[in-house]
């Protein structure tokens, strides 16, 4: 069967504790779309308590059982809850891809005295006072959860730097360090070099914040039996620890742990692929080439040369190590790297990444539940956002599950037009798929001799005629101005 993940959240989703329930209820639906993994949110009690998306994380032991950050349970729910989900999930056959946050800690129970310098922003290499005391929290005791699990306390000597000093303004400060005054090695020069992304950046090089972070991934592993890792922010962790982590991980679980990280560096494949090859393959990457190329497409309409989709792309370049998705919670609307597909043009980019040979899509949960939020504009005024449910998309992952297998052949020579088809095998039924920026399209595409005589019928409804193949194999498939079409036999 082809896999397909689902990004199981997004940066608003409703808090309460109502996530692990509704995961736990939607297992059984979301294997009968032909979903084989759930991405969930990092399940760890944040700085910010109940309100925590899990980017802040204060507690990797604390999975909604301790009494910290003023609550028990997290935005999600429970522990209890959050198990809950893991075995329906699993019952339906269903991976579970828990989120990795190890770049950086945020809600110190203790202020702690020592040594830093300010560092210019725009070039963190460039230290721009003396170092000097300031005090800063990061002195972690955890003491809702009194040691349980681990009695490991963090303290300075665990970070490389703070954007937080008592009695000053907010700055980025690089702690003064017994593993030098130095950032942590990264593969790109941007910001001089960006280590440093928020809260009390993780020092990796402190050989006891290294042990405790494997000695937790089997901890995890042991109380949750995941299938996967989703490796938050890996443009500000050193590259070789991940390396490291991962290798223990897989050998302490006797598990091959699938891995996928964020390097989010949309038009610069080149950088992935350099990430891609320093850390030796260990992990897929998300396209986020792909993803910024939908983005623009989706603005530039029918100017925009549909051939050009696939340029830059992890996909194209290296299909094996891509993760391709269409939005996620970082592009949405109103996040800091928002770049959003318009909504004519999801089910076009959906069927992109659904129904072609390469890639491992991943669905994101507004495109399939629908999603309304509020939250302030760049501007500091409130707005009011709704993003539908994409037209269609039960119909472009039953035909995922049901119909894109089999070789492929494009139908590419017209800018606005693409199309391609997939054969089918002794299983399933092929598929033939046909897609417009501009105009109503008549696309003439080989489906194979085996299908003489049949029908195909558009499993999307956009059209009502039937195709008929020829003897050769041969139909000639419409589509809709601005859409897509997914015609299956009969």
């Amino acid at each position: 069967m082809n896999q397909t993940m689902i990004q199981f959240f997004h940066w608003y989703s409703e808090g309460g504790g109502k996530l692990w329930k509704e995961a736990e209820k939607e297992a059984n639906h979301l294997a009968n779309l032909g979903i084989t993994s759930v991405w969930f949110p990092p399940a760890y009690k944040g700085a910010n308590g109940g309100y925590s998306t899990g980017y802040d994380s204060y507690d990797l032991y604390d999975l909604g059982e301790f009494d910290q950050k003023g609550t028990i349970p997290t935005k999600y729910g429970t522990k209890q809850d959050y198990l809950n989900a893991i075995k329906a999930l699993k019952e339906n056959n269903i991976q579970v891809i828990v989120d990795i946050v190890l770049g950086h800690k945020g809600g110190g129970d203790e202020l702690e005295t020592f040594k830093a310098a300010k560092v210019d922003e725009n070039n963190r290499n460039k230290i721009i006072s003396e170092f000097f005391d300031i005090q800063s929290y990061t002195k972690f005791t955890f003491p809702g959860r009194g040691k349980k699990y681990s009695d490991f306390e963090w303290n300075f000597t665990c970070f490389s730097g703070v954007d937080y000093a008592e009695g000053l303004d907010s700055h980025i400060f690089k702690t003064q360090s017994e593993y030098g005054n130095n950032w942590e090695e990264m593969i790109d020069d941007e910001k001089g070099n960006y280590d440093y992304l928020m809260y009390n950046d993780i020092e990796h090089r402190n050989p006891h914040v290294r042990e405790e972070l494997n000695k937790w991934a089997k901890w995890y592993f042991d109380q949750t039996d995941f299938d996967g890792v989703r490796l938050d922010a890996l443009k500000h962790i050193s590259f070789d620890f991940y390396k490291e982590w991962l290798t223990l991980l897989r050998s302490n679980s006797g598990k091959d742990i699938f891995a996928v990280g964020e390097y989010w560096a949309p038009g610069y494949l080149h950088l992935l692929q350099k990430y891609i090859d320093v850390t030796e393959g260990c992990m897929s990457l998300f396209d986020s080439s792909f993803q910024n190329n939908f983005h623009n497409a989706s603005k530039e309409g029918a100017s925009y040369d549909l051939r050009r989709i696939f340029d830059e792309t992890l996909t194209q370049a290296d299909p094996l190590h891509s993760v391709s998705l269409v939005d996620n919670h970082d592009t949405q609307p109103l996040q800091d790297l928002e770049a959003p597909v318009e909504s004519w043009f999801k089910p076009i980019a959906y069927a992109l990444i659904l129904l072609r040979e390469n890639g491992y899509p991943c669905v994101f949960y507004p495109d399939l539940y629908g999603a309304h939020y509020v939250d302030k504009d760049k501007a500091g005024n409130d707005q009011e956002i709704f993003l539908p449910k994409v037209d269609g998309i039960e119909e472009l992952l039953k035909a995922r599950k049901e119909h894109a297998y089999g070789a492929q052949r494009d139908y590419f020579e017209d800018a606005n037009c693409l199309g391609w088809i997939r054969e089918g095998n002794e299983k399933h039924g092929g598929c033939a798929v046909v897609l417009s920026n501009k105009d109503h399209y008549n696309k003439p595409m080989e489906i194979g001799k085996q299908y003489a005589g049949k029908k195909f019928y558009d499993l999307l409804k956009r059209s009502e005629e039937k195709v008929i193949i020829d003897k050769n194999g041969w139909g000639d498939f419409p589509v809709p101005a601005g859409n897509v079409s997914v015609w299956v036999p009969e």
